[in-house]
This record gives C-alpha cells, structure tokens and sequence, in this order.
C-alpha cells in the first residue's frame, strides 16, 4: 500500500500577508472589514463606536456587531446614515443592508491567585540550613525561602 504525499511548498510570510497564495482571499477580506470597521467607527460617535464590530460581508450585506442589545438598538436608527457613509467606498458599493448581531464581549478570566503558607517550623528549618551551607548563593536562596515563613504567633507579618 502506497501513501500519496501532497508536495506543495512553503509560502512566505510576506506573500502571505499581502494577500498571495492559498490565503490570499481571506487576507483581502479580512482587510476590507477591517477598513469597513475604522471608517464606520470614524462616522460614529465615539461612545457608539467603539461598541461596534464588523463581523464580515455576505450576499451584499455587513454584518454589524455590538457588545449589548442598547447599541444595537441606536445601530438600528444609524443604519442609512452608515450605508450612505459606507458607499463612499468604491469596494463597498454593493453593500446593500446590515445584519446586526449582539455579541457580549466576556472578559477574560482572571486565576484565582494561590495563597500558599510556608509553617513557622519550616522556615527555621531552612534558616538552619542556610547557616551550614556554604555557598553563597544558595545561601541567599534559602534565607529569601525563609523569610516567607509564617511568624512564631501563627500570623503573617507581611
């Protein structure tokens, strides 16, 4: 049994990005939203704007993205004015509505910070220790490990 391998060859990542080679479509399409974005967003006012995405172009029609259902509805009310003001645009002329979409924008979760304790009994332990090594910096490593330690009374100092 034979395996057919596809022999094709890397392409560059400047052609790549300026829209040559197998990914050249999308490269141009994403371009364009993105310069459908920054000139919508330059016709709105700033508190609208920077609650407005655009989401991509289908069957003549922008997909307008906003981050809660109040912007959608003040979208709604901007629509003719962002389509005139869209047509301005030789590559957007056919254009010929909106599709608006609510898409809350979640923040990005945050780790819980790990508290950990090193026990008062530990860190005389290490202090001990550092005393006997002779080695500088390891020396300095345990006496920094040490210092962590919880004091004697059972509270952290720090």
């Amino acid at each position: 049994m034979s395996i057919k391998v596809k022999r094709f060859r890397a392409q560059s990542m400047t052609g790549l990005l300026q829209g040559r080679g197998e990914l050249g479509g999308l490269m141009r399409m994403a371009r364009l939203i993105e310069r459908a974005q920054e000139h919508l967003r330059n016709e709105l006012s700033p508190t609208l704007a920077e609650h407005l995405f655009v989401g991509g172009f289908r069957d003549g029609r922008l997909t307008l993205i906003t981050d809660g259902a109040a912007w959608l509805t003040r979208m709604r009310y901007e629509q003719p004015r962002l389509l005139d003001c869209l047509h301005q645009l030789p590559e957007f002329q056919a254009v010929t509505g909106f599709h608006l979409k609510v898409r809350p924008v979640r923040p990005a979760k945050v780790a819980p910070r790990q508290v950990r304790r090193l026990p008062a009994q530990a860190g005389d332990e290490l202090s001990s220790c550092a005393a006997d090594v002779e080695d500088p910096r390891l020396k300095r490593a345990l006496e920094r490990l040490a210092a962590h330690a919880e004091s004697p009374s059972g509270k952290d100092d720090a």
